[in-house]
């Protein structure tokens, strides 16, 4: 093949370059008058053949357009087309029979659609010759290509639009902000179509942008406090920003970011507050605020004093939620001392820029102390008295002293706030505070006594203040030391002569600060005992010792040692105390196995459990057989009601007799009606004893009378004792009244005496009974003034 001129179809050859000039763009092809001749092997892009007569890389060269008529894109012609010979032209390859088309007569290539080189910049074609009658190929096939020239068709497009960026106020001129990038789909190679230059339409002037890269800057002197955003237009054009070219734009959101370039400012140059002397301590007197115009920590202040609190009264704490100072008390405020202070405060910021200050301002803050009734302010918060434990009523314990603070001076009365003290144990003088002992103190029942003392202005009875009375009683030697416990000493009857039989210590109820030292001795009478003696163990504790052996139980059961125990107080306190011993049967090992002496009259093989089982046994059987006879009896025998009487005379007739002068065999009553008129042993009367007891002496009265109690214990203690006692209770009667009493009678019916004449403070003198009786009836002088 060999192409055919068709210069309007090739496209176009030459382009005005930017600057004016016209350039060259393809090689001319050669013409067909050319094409004869032979020619040299490098002469150009396209290189023929004439013996064969085909193309061998021909290329065409089509501008991308979007018209709707097909364009011509060359023709291709054969040595083989001449005069009538029947030929045909074939065309295969990208695009063809859809995009490009041939006429099959005259070899004619057309384009049918829109070429767009953003899609695809070449094609690739292969051209035959065939017979138009057998279809035979008539040449081999030739392959060329169509190559789709650019045109400036796209305009440039931000891709990542729109933009936001940020930069420091006050930042230096250029100082760079952020880069935008557009993008042109046009070819970068081929002249000016994808040249871009950026300009800015809208933001000037406080933007610039280099026109080449899109790096925009700023200029010097942005503040943040007068203008924080910008909005910035953006235009990138392409043909190298000449005329005819085209663009597009975007914008860019522009933030100007805090720095600390503003100080603190306070509202106002001076504050003046009012607050009052009685302000807790911790609670708010005043506010203060110091403005900045920054934001986020840039704006966050410290407030102090700086000046005008030498004593440390104030201080001023910052408000974390807004920003404010608050002023407050360290120490109490006293309106009688200091009525006013000027303080000087400071708010600083708590970031700083380097190089640049200072970030802090002033402000006067002028206090007026406004005076407040204060109640009475004691001496001290608390009082520590003393006082001995036997110390007389209306002993002066100690004094309170109260003042009244206000200039006023208003006088003070003093009180004990009965709350706490109950039993009213103390009084106090309700004009000099003089704390004075109302009732006995026992040290062994309290040792500290803690009360409070109010103090009341007589101006103003609402202004109360407390303060606390800690009263500690201190000891005296008043009590005698005692047996730390009952002590019941057992002795073997088979014992050895100096064998410990029970270790005795005492204890004290006073707590002397020298400690304890017992000293123990027998009773006077009892310093020749020949059966028991007592051994000091140097550790206030003695051991009580056996002198010989034979002891035995039928000779003597129990033994009773008085000891006297005396302490080493001032002065000493002695007490006697009496030690029971029981001899008791001891195997060989030294075990007690048995302290009772009715051992030895039970029978033998009998124990004393067994024997109460056994009667046991049989007073129930009898009273079950007795019961029985009764139930029977009086069914057997029923009430006879004759027919002809009245209902309401029915007589009902008791054919029990009564038992006579035998019902009152088993008690004799006149013994206790005189218990001074026996004193030997009389035998019960309901049951014959099988053993006969030798009478044991009775208790001898005093020489004031019998003891009831004592007779009452001895005649138990007997009946306990009395083995021919029967198993089961008996009513026994008691008919002695007592004697009269020492004491005298309680009962004020007889006397003539009013109430508010009577005294009543020698009930106090009977003993602890008697105590809460004495408070009910006993009034106090300070009780009288309440």
């Amino acid at each position: 093949f060999t192409p055919l001129p068709a210069a309007p179809l090739l496209g176009p050859l030459f382009r005005i370059t930017p600057n004016g000039r016209c350039a060259a763009l393809l090689t001319p092809p050669p013409t067909a008058m050319e094409a004869s001749p032979p020619l040299k092997e490098d002469t150009s892009n396209l290189f023929f053949r004439a013996k064969r007569g085909w193309v061998w890389n021909q290329m065409f060269v089509l501008e991308e357009f979007s018209g709707p008529d097909p364009i011509l894109v060359g023709r291709l012609h054969t040595d083989l087309d001449v005069g009538g010979k029947s030929i045909k032209y074939i065309l295969a390859g990208e695009g063809a029979g859809t995009i490009f088309a041939i006429n099959e007569l005259t070899g004619d290539i057309h384009a049918m659609k829109r070429l767009d080189r953003e899609e695809k910049a070449e094609y690739t074609l292969t051209a035959q010759v065939i017979n138009a009658e057998t279809d035979e190929p008539l040449e081999p096939p030739s392959e060329f290509i169509i190559k789709v020239q650019d045109i400036n068709d796209n305009p440039p497009q931000f891709v990542q639009a729109p933009y936001q960026a940020s930069v420091p106020e006050m930042s230096a001129v250029g100082t760079p902000v952020t880069r935008v990038t557009a993008t042109d789909a046009d070819d970068p190679v081929y002249g000016n179509s994808a040249k871009l230059v950026y300009s800015i339409l809208e933001g000037q002037p406080y933007f610039s942008i280099d026109p080449n890269s899109g790096k925009r800057c700023s200029v010097q002197g942005m503040d943040r406090e007068m203008r924080e955003e910008y909005l910035v237009v953006i235009q990138a054009k392409d043909m190298g920003g000449h005329m005819g070219g085209l663009s597009g734009t975007t914008t860019v959101t522009i933030t100007l970011t805090d720095i600390n370039d503003n100080p603190p400012k306070f509202s106002k140059n001076l504050y003046e507050f009012v607050i009052p002397e009685d302000l807790p301590i911790g609670k708010m007197g005043g506010k203060v605020k110091a403005n900045d115009r920054d934001t986020g920590e840039n704006s966050k202040s410290t407030y102090g004093i700086v000046e005008g609190d030498d004593q440390g009264v104030f201080e001023i704490i910052t408000d974390s939620q807004t920003q404010e100072g608050i002023l407050q008390l360290k120490k109490p405020l006293d309106y009688e001392s200091k009525r006013a202070y000027n303080l000087k405060v400071e708010a600083t910021n708590v970031r700083s820029e380097p190089g640049s200050g200072p970030f802090k301002d002033t402000a006067t803050v002028k206090i007026t102390v406004e005076d407040s009734d204060e109640p009475p302010v004691f001496s001290k918060p608390i009082y520590q008295l003393e006082v001995n434990e036997n110390a007389p009523i209306n002993t002066i314990i100690g004094t309170v002293t109260a003042r009244d603070p206000d200039s006023t001076g208003s006088q003070v009365r003093y009180f004990i706030d009965r709350h706490t003290d109950l039993e009213r144990q103390f009084n106090i003088n309700v004009d000099d505070g003089k704390i004075t002992l109302a009732k006995l103190l026992d040290r062994e029942t309290d040792m500290w006594h803690n009360i409070t003392v109010t103090a009341t202005e007589v101006r103003n009875h609402s202004q109360i203040s407390r303060a606390i009375v800690a009263i500690r009683v201190m000891d005296i030697n008043d009590n005698a030391p005692e047996f730390a416990t009952e002590y019941e000493a057992f002795l073997c009857e088979n014992g050895k002569p100096g064998q410990v039989i029970q270790t005795v210590s005492a204890v004290d109820k006073d707590d002397p600060i020298q400690g304890h030292y017992f000293n123990y001795r027998l009773v006077p009478e009892m310093l020749n005992n020949p059966n028991f003696t007592i051994k000091n163990n140097q550790d206030n504790s003695i051991s009580v010792l056996a002198k010989h052996d034979t002891f035995r139980r039928q000779k003597q059961e129990m033994y009773f040692l008085p000891i006297i125990v005396t302490d080493n107080g001032h002065p000493p306190m002695s007490s006697t105390n009496t030690l029971t011993i029981r001899v008791c049967g001891c195997s060989k090992d030294g075990i007690v196995q048995s302290c009772n002496v009715e051992a030895y009259v039970l029978p033998i093989g009998l124990s004393m459990g067994a024997l109460i089982a056994i009667l046991a046994c049989i007073v129930l059987l009898l009273v079950i057989v007795v019961l029985f006879v009764t139930l029977r009896r009086h069914k057997n025998e029923p009430l006879i009601i004759k027919d002809d009487e009245d209902v309401r005379e029915n007589i009902i007739r008791y054919d029990d007799e009564g038992g006579g002068e035998e019902d009152t065999e088993a008690f004799d009553i006149a013994t206790l009606q005189n218990p001074d008129g026996i004193n030997g042993y009389l035998p019960r009367k309901d049951i014959k004893p099988d053993l006969q007891f030798m009478p044991r002496a009775g208790q001898h009265s005093g020489p004031n009378g019998v003891d009831v109690d004592e007779f009452i214990n001895v005649r138990l203690h007997e009946a306990d004792n009395d083995p021919t006692a029967p198993p089961y209770d008996s009513i026994q009667i008691y008919g002695y009244e007592g004697r009269g009493s020492i004491a005298g009678s309680l009962s004020s019916l007889e006397t003539t005496s009013s109430d508010s004449d009577q005294n009543y403070d020698y009930l106090r003198e009977w003993g602890p009974r008697f105590r809460r009786l004495g408070e009910l009836y006993s009034v106090g002088e300070s009780d009288r003034e309440t």
